[in-house]
């Protein structure tokens, strides 16, 4: 009978130790790098709300509402075939009506109405006649721009034709002042502020000075 070696039996103890050590280590390393790994890319990520107003978008420009014309004014678009514009140089607002011979006979209009520092075209169209006729009011102060020329006036608009019988035929008898333009086309005439002799109106190289009256009595001609 052939007697087999023994194991040695101090030595396993030793193995088992070193093989529970060995997977210990290998437990520890891969937790420790699995800790450390980036998460996936397809990880799914918070998201992150922020709370915002809600404003609605801007609604198309609506067309402006043109302002009114001024009362008792009458509307006549510009032109640039020739025109006779009035403009206000004072600080008040002021009434304008403006008379001249039509096709038909003398004819008067107003009331044009223009505040401070602005123009009032008061005839569109060139300028065949030489003479054209303006009376002017200031609405706060009370003065006016007028002549010896009588038309017919109301208080409304107006459209007139006839100097003839004012009174009679229900309107009032106004007097307007004379303007040469001499025989220009257009025309621009000035109501100045007053002065130690009065306001006056500036037309070229004229004057008139501003009456707190109508004038005389007498039956004026518009020649």
């Amino acid at each position: 009978m052939i007697n087999e070696p023994r194991p040695d039996l101090s030595v396993r103890p030793l193995l088992i130790l070193s093989a529970v050590s060995v997977a210990i280590l290998a437990t520890l390393s891969t937790w420790f790098f699995m800790s450390r790994s980036p998460a996936p890319v397809n990880a799914a990520q918070p998201q992150v709300i922020v709370a915002q107003a809600s404003v609605p978008a801007p609604a198309a420009d609506a067309a402006s509402p043109q302002a009114p014309a001024a009362a008792n004014q009458p509307i006549q678009a510009d032109s640039t075939d020739g025109s006779f514009r009035v403009c206000n140089q004072t600080g008040n607002p002021v009434s304008i009506a403006f008379g001249y011979r039509a096709e038909r006979g003398w004819q008067s209009e107003g009331w044009w109405v223009a505040g401070p520092g602005e123009c009032q075209t008061v005839y569109n169209g060139r300028l065949d006649a030489r003479y054209y006729y303006v009376y002017a009011a200031d609405d706060i102060g009370g003065g006016s721009w007028d002549g010896q020329v009588y038309m017919c006036t109301r208080d409304e608009t107006f459209t007139i034709f006839g100097v003839e019988d004012c009174l009679a035929r229900g309107y009032e008898r106004t007097g307007f002042f004379e303007v040469d333009t001499q025989n220009r086309s257009n025309w621009m005439l000035q109501l100045t502020e007053p002065s130690a002799s009065g306001a006056t109106v500036s037309a070229g190289d004229e004057d008139v000075p501003m009456e707190d009256g109508i004038g005389p009595d007498d039956e004026g001609a518009a020649d």
